[in-house]
């Protein structure tokens, strides 16, 4: 089969700077290194094929000639075995690795962090309010109970693993390039249980659920995450417990729309309501209080309630409560009602409707009458 274009390898143009170059293998090598996909040889080849179109075009002599030569430009240089050091990879491969080896061909600590949760908690607008503190029930994986989390049974003891002499990792090479990654045989730890506790299965760690106190203060909103150190998965073989993330979730109200630390309020009110004034009682979170709406307000207007709204979450003070009316026009009348309208109707003059007067000016002024 016939070697594919190092450019198109790396999904490069052939005028890209060595900068370039250098990022473009760093990100693929980073998806594809066997480190992050253990047993997947597609990805192992797709990793070499990458290293190689990189020692080829990372150093200028050797991507000249490629340039005008192709892959026969390269001659047996393609073909034989280059050290990492040698080849210009130092610096590249220590930044490439770390993270997912350690140092190449050392063993790895058998002790793995636990692994981050999360869990959605949704409360009531009236909850983020005041804050509460609230019981869940939080599934993990703990440390076995009866091996104490290292997976063997008492009495019995890890030995060190046959594949890799306990290093925990092992080597392959293919052309010039030489790579280590975890031991499938022991998955990286160096050692292997011939005597596997039999509640655990060897694992270490069972998964339960735990009952935790979470507090919420207030003023939270959705999206909001609350960090809870250490009550995450247990770590592998003695590792540092994960964190738990509560991720809130503020349930809709009935009748609030929350704006940042601020409240909206929709209150409808008849036409006569707004027409002569009137005093309405409007509810909050903590129960209700008064308002005065003035003689003539509009559809839309809004009013303030100073501190009647959410408190800050960084305890910046309390948000307002803005009530916006909205003027209700009667769908149905009786014949009573319809009578009395067409007499106020008949007694507009329009200085009670400005808008509607400045508006019918501006429409005689564009129809020139």
């Amino acid at each position: 089969m016939s070697k594919r274009d190092y450019y198109e390898v790396l999904g490069i143009d052939r005028g890209a700077s060595p900068e370039q170059v250098k990022k473009a293998y760093r990100r693929l090598a980073h998806q594809f290194h066997p480190d992050k996909n253990p047993g997947d040889k597609e990805s192992e080849e797709r990793f070499k094929e990458l290293s190689e179109a990189y020692e080829t075009l990372g150093q200028p002599e050797k991507r000249a000639a490629y340039d005008r030569f192709g892959h026969a430009g390269l001659g047996r240089a393609a073909e034989g075995y280059a050290d990492f050091g040698d080849a210009g990879f130092g610096g590249l491969f220590d930044d490439l690795f770390e993270g997912f080896s350690g140092t190449t061909g050392r063993r790895r600590s058998a002790a793995h962090r636990g692994a981050d949760l999360r869990y959605n908690l949704t409360i009531a607008l009236e909850e983020a309010a005041r804050g509460l503190e609230k019981e869940i029930l939080v599934p993990r994986l703990e440390a076995c109970g009866t091996c104490g989390g290292s997976g063997a049974r008492a009495g019995s003891r890890p030995k060190p693993c046959s594949l890799c002499r306990g290093t925990g990792q092992v080597r392959f090479s293919r052309g010039f390039l030489t790579v280590s990654q975890p031991c499938q045989q022991c998955r990286g730890e160096g050692t292997v249980l011939e005597d596997p506790c039999r509640t655990c299965q060897g694992q270490g760690r069972v998964r339960v659920e735990r009952s935790l106190s979470v507090k919420i203060p207030a003023g939270v909103e959705t999206g909001t995450r609350l960090r809870v150190s250490g009550e995450g998965e247990a770590g592998i073989r003695g590792g540092a417990r994960g964190d738990l993330y509560v991720v809130i979730q503020v349930a809709e109200h009935p009748l609030f729309v929350r704006d940042g630390d601020d409240l909206l309020c929709e209150v409808p009110i008849s036409f006569t309501q707004a027409a002569l004034g009137a005093e309405l009682r409007i509810p909050t979170l903590s129960g209700s209080t008064k308002l005065k709406v003035p003689p003539g307000a509009q559809s839309g207007a809004e009013f303030r309630l100073r501190g009647q709204g959410m408190p800050s979450l960084r305890g910046y003070g309390v948000g307002d409560l803005r009530v916006r009316i909205l003027v209700e026009v009667p769908t149905r009348l009786t014949t009573r009602q319809r009578q009395l309208l067409e007499e106020f109707a008949s007694l507009e003059n329009g200085d009670g409707t400005p808008l509607s007067k400045r508006f019918l000016e501006k429409v005689r002024n564009l129809l020139g009458k």
